[in-house]
């Protein structure tokens, strides 16, 4: 099978996975810029990041966590997706709760948070869940957007017989100047799923808990010769 990730990927990591059936291409859809913004007093604010980028943008950026839960300033960390908690711990740093994706973590904070304020570093193509529900139950929060997000809209001049999606924004540029003509496609959680749906009626086979590795085990399930 010939498929087309709308990503760089390691392609070790990902042939190690699916082996020699599959032949593999990469697009980059959308090009990503870090921000180094001056920090600023965190507070009492407990921190959401909902990607990798906005992780290496706040340490880039010079911030630190108050982790000590015996300060007054203490910051809880609250995350979206494996990747991203494990981008916290490399750079030294827990995370109180992680969830696949900003819906499931905008309810639990409503159910189990309600009296902590929030700060979310995120880009600025973020989906604005958080930014929507969290107000509505009176829940502080503030978003500070620290990367850019811009979508490329590349031309595929080439045929495929699978695509994978890795985010809402890169279906959004993929799509603007492509069809989905694929046998497959693929998307690495339910987020981009949503946003994929609106551009084809088509199966799309979703992987678990926003996890790379799942993914791959996935297309190397429905995805074989």
């Amino acid at each position: 099978m010939n498929i087309l990730f709308t990503k760089q990927l390691d392609e070790n990591e990902v042939s190690t996975i699916l082996g020699t059936d599959f032949s593999i291409h990469f697009l980059e859809v959308i090009k990503v810029t870090l921000k180094k913004l001056a920090p600023f007093p965190l507070g009492r604010n407990s921190l959401i990041f909902t990607s990798v980028n906005g992780v290496e943008a706040f340490f880039q950026s010079g911030f630190k966590p108050h982790e000590n839960f015996a300060e007054r300033n203490y910051n809880r960390i609250y995350c979206v997706g494996k990747k991203t908690k494990a981008c916290l711990r490399k750079h030294g740093f827990g995370v109180f709760k992680t969830k696949k994706n900003a819906k499931e973590l905008s309810e639990f904070i409503i159910e189990n948070c309600g009296k902590e304020s929030f700060i979310h570093f995120c880009g600025n193509l973020a989906l604005d869940i958080l930014q929507k529900k969290l107000p509505l139950q009176n829940i502080g929060y503030r978003k500070i957007v620290i990367y850019d997000t811009d979508l490329i809209y590349p031309n595929l001049e080439t045929k495929h017989d699978a695509i994978a999606f890795f985010s809402p924004s890169g279906v959004r540029s993929f799509v603007e100047k492509n069809p989905l003509e694929f046998k497959y496609i693929f998307s690495i959680g339910e987020t981009t799923s949503t946003e994929i749906s609106k551009h084809t009626t088509q199966t799309i086979f979703t992987g678990k808990d926003n996890d790379l590795a799942a993914l791959l085990r996935l297309i190397k399930k429905e995805g074989k010769i």
